[in-house]
């Protein structure tokens, strides 16, 4: 899923902006463009897919008759990936987008295969002249959660149920914590790891531990709101995750940073039926909407929305949240004052910054 961008992929990716440009032509045969979307779980799992495939109903509603999109969901990463994709490019799709980081090397091998058809592989760093790669800034969004978060805890700590312990969601659990932290430089954000993606029985446990153990706030990184619900039934509060979660659960969820693929899904097809599509490296952010916050909660005070807009205007104007002063969690330097952490280094951060209660497991 969004998944998963190791520390070798991070430089990889960065290094690689400078890109081969090809673009492709337009289709020629009669009948409607033909899009198909690999999922990792199911929509209904309110989070991660779920958002992927508003992405695209929207492309439906935007086209009309001449697009036609169908999806596969909960698919395997690995070698059964590879048969799905190429099943849909042998049955004449034009445009194949595969939503996991599993599923990248699959996607790559048949996108060798299949030269005129285009593919967009989610959260990877392998291109091709017909394979392009695309994601999301979710750091931004999460930075501004958690000045939420802290500024809304009323015992200063806060609970984090984190995934896996790769770059990626490293550097979540680290945005929200400087999001606290600016809020409130008392508030601390204890992380259990949980191991996975999309397991509502474990992430409930998780969630349930943190609050037996006192925090007033659950967060998660995984695609069910399971943390959400049992934060309401525990009279605690919380920030979702992927999407609108409050939708689901109910005020008690505060905000959440969520995806918005429906530009991107529309634009990047848009531009595939027009015969003016190339491939790219897409990281794209609050700037581009790629990335948001869901509306707030009516439990979040005037003064902390105002806090929110200013920091978030803040970014959309090319501030960045990863610049110095910033700790690491051992006490030294992790970005100096005067300086910004690169690309690079967001893409293979692996160690936690000040404030965040926890270790990473080996992996």
């Amino acid at each position: 899923m969004k998944k998963r961008v190791l520390a070798v992929v991070a430089l990889a990716l960065v290094m690689s902006m400078a890109l081969t440009a090809c673009g492709t032509g337009a289709k020629e045969s009669e009948g409607p463009f033909k899009v198909a979307l690999v999922y990792i779980g199911p929509p209904g799992d309110l989070g991660w897919t779920y958002e992927h495939d508003r992405g695209r109903k929207a492309v439906e509603a935007e086209f009309g008759d001449d697009v036609e999109t169908t999806y596969i969901e909960s698919v395997e990463e690995g070698p059964d990936a590879a048969r799905v994709i190429r099943q849909y490019a042998q049955e004449g799709y034009d445009m194949i987008f595969a939503t996991s980081f599993g599923y990248m090397d699959p996607m790559f091998e048949v996108a060798e295969e299949f030269p005129d058809v285009i593919f967009e592989h989610c959260s990877g760093y392998k291109t091709l002249d017909n394979m392009g790669t695309y994601f999301g800034r979710i750091y931004q969004p999460r930075y501004l959660a958690g000045l939420v978060a802290g500024s809304m805890t009323e015992v200063n700590n806060i609970g984090y149920v984190a995934a896996f312990p790769i770059p990626e969601v490293i550097r979540g659990i680290n945005a929200f914590t400087l999001g606290v932290r600016d809020a409130n430089p008392e508030a601390t954000v204890t992380v259990v790891w949980t191991n996975t993606w999309y397991d509502p029985v474990k992430e409930r446990e998780a969630a349930i531990a943190l609050l037996d153990a006192g925090v007033d706030i659950v967060t998660q990184h995984q695609d069910t709101t399971e943390p959400q619900k049992a934060a309401q039934e525990r009279g605690a509060l919380s920030i979702g995750y992927d999407s609108d979660m409050r939708a689901f659960v109910g005020d008690t969820v505060l905000t959440s940073p969520m995806w918005n693929w429906e530009t991107y899904y529309i634009d990047t097809i848009r531009q595939a039926m027009d015969g003016k599509w190339e491939t790219h490296q897409y990281w794209g952010g609050l700037s581009d909407g790629v990335v948001k916050l869901a509306e707030f909660s009516p439990k979040v005070p005037q003064d902390v929305r105002d806090l929110v807009a200013d920091a978030q205007k803040a970014i959309i104007d090319d501030d960045d949240i990863f610049c110095g002063p910033i700790n690491a969690q051992d006490g030294s330097v992790l970005v100096a004052e005067g300086a910004c952490m690169d690309d690079a280094g967001k893409l293979s951060m692996m160690v936690f910054v000040e404030g965040v209660v926890g270790t990473i497991p080996a992996q």
